[in-house]
């Protein structure tokens, strides 16, 4: 028996309570009340098959369960999802760290090279979107680019390839679009050929330019690729499920918002050692037609504790084992390959404890409560991507968002877009500064981390900081 990680009246009582606020909001809403229904089922089958479930399996079913995860069939970003991010608040975020990938990559040696920007989890694409409209401005850094995307949602794959390639352009793998990885055999004859509007300020209206053509990775190495494109400005753009399944090549990878989704594992310091929080059936409140389920303590040591640091010191601690093994990979990529990678997320220095939460329509939401309706997200901690990285690369960060911002001339940029810009724009491009800058808002709260190449930024020359991570002279 797995043990309650509350006292029985107290938990019961709050049981009731997240019982009731449920089946208030599926009172209120049907919309998604069928695929929630689906989702608990399917959580209450798993626990009752094998026991609770650890707070890492139950983030991966609710966020990416092919038929009822929060992230896999539906737009959650903006005023009317369930949270936005900065690049949707103002245009001038994504074209800096667009600067700021244009610099880095000329600075790590690849400046002849195609220039391969990953993003990692790019939402509905915004940030791709400004970063390749600053590229189009450079016709020769254009015309060696090409995008890569890793995204594991069908819905928001859609919402990219319409943002950046207006769908027109797009070849999609008949089995991708029944979940499964694509086997480049690229059915669905849809033309790629663009007309003469879409090729303003580019020489030609041919399918793909030479240039661009040299820019798609050859059928060897897109094995995992299972969706393509043309952007709007020529730019090849290929989509992934896996980080896995990028190709090898010198890259430019970015990561915002991507890691405070990944699965954690949540340990709670005893007096009989550590014990993870698991996620259980509330047997005493559930029903047929409504589960309920609680935390619990397991009662005995689990796999996932071997995780934790023997010199941990903090009582409660959450770990992302996925978030490492990725941050070893964009490492190891980085030191064979080339590139670097800029990763922006809220997060902490391996301080912070108990910080998984859900959001629903831009305001905090039980995490038990309607799995599949809210967001689920926790501090990224960059302490432990710093160790699992290793000594191999040069970290630098984390750093808030406003310094390194404001390290970016971020005021240089945006009173020349206000210069430029009708008066009737001028509040809302001040609210947007506002937001992302305001160390009370998203300016303290977000930071950014770096990892880069050890050939261009040496153990032996601490001095040299990529751009961003120090003050614009």
């Amino acid at each position: 028996m797995f043990v309650a990680s509350r006292k029985a009246g107290l938990h019961k009582i709050l049981g009731i309570r997240r019982l009731i606020h449920c089946m208030q909001w599926q009172m209120s809403s049907s919309q998604t009340a069928g695929d929630t229904t689906h989702l608990m089922q399917h959580l209450s089958r798993r626990i009752q098959a094998a026991g609770p479930l650890t707070v890492a399996s139950y983030m991966q079913e609710v966020l990416t369960n092919p038929v009822s995860g929060y992230y896999m069939h539906k737009d959650v970003f903006g005023q009317k999802g369930d949270f936005i991010t900065s690049p949707e608040i103002s245009q001038v975020f994504g074209e800096l760290v667009a600067v700021w990938c244009i610099h880095e990559w000329l600075r790590v040696g690849h400046p002849d090279q195609t220039l391969n920007l990953v993003e990692l989890g790019p939402g509905r694409g915004t940030l791709a979107a400004d970063i390749l409209r600053v590229i189009a401005q450079f016709a020769d850094l254009r015309d060696r680019t090409s995008l890569h995307l890793v995204e594991v949602s069908p819905k928001l794959s859609e919402m990219q390839a319409e943002k950046l390639c207006e769908n027109t352009n797009v070849k999609r793998d008949a089995s991708s679009e029944r979940g499964r990885p694509g086997n480049e055999k690229l059915c669905e004859d849809i033309n790629v050929k663009r007309d003469a509007s879409s090729e303003s300020g580019r020489p030609g209206n041919e399918n793909t330019s030479p240039a661009s053509a040299s820019a798609l990775p050859s059928d060897a190495d897109v094995t995992g690729r299972y969706r393509m494109g043309l952007s709007k400005s020529g730019v090849p753009v290929h989509w992934y499920r896996s980080i896995n399944d990028l190709p090898c090549m010198p890259a430019v990878y970015v990561a915002h918002e991507f890691f405070d989704a990944l699965p954690i594992h949540k340990f709670q310091r005893t007096g009989a050692g550590w014990r993870e929080i698991m996620v259980d059936i509330d047997s005493s409140i559930s029903n047929a037609l409504m589960p309920s389920l609680r935390f619990v303590l397991a009662p005995s040591v689990t796999p996932a504790t071997v995780l934790i640091n023997k010199l941990e010191t903090r009582d409660h601690v959450e770990i992302c084992p996925e978030g490492g093994v990725i941050a070893q990979s964009l490492a190891m990529r980085i030191t064979e390959d080339g590139g670097c990678a800029l990763i922006i997320d809220y997060g902490h220095n391996g301080t912070n404890t108990d910080t998984f939460r859900g959001f629903r329509s831009h305001k905090l939401h039980d995490v038990l409560c309607e799995p599949g309706t809210a967001d689920l997200t926790a501090d990224v901690d960059f302490a432990y991507l710093r160790q699992q990285a290793g000594d191999d690369v040069a970290i630098f960060g984390p750093i808030p968002q406003q310094s390194f911002l404001t390290n970016m001339a971020i005021d240089v940029r945006f009173k020349k877009l206000l210069m430029n810009s009708p008066a009737e724009n001028h509040n809302d491009l001040i609210s947007g500064y506002d937001m992302i800058m305001n160390p009370q808002k998203m300016g303290d709260r977000f930071k950014f981390f770096t990892i880069m190449s050890r050939r261009v930024y040496a153990a032996d020359a601490p001095q040299e900081k990529p751009a961003g991570f120090v003050p614009a002279l």
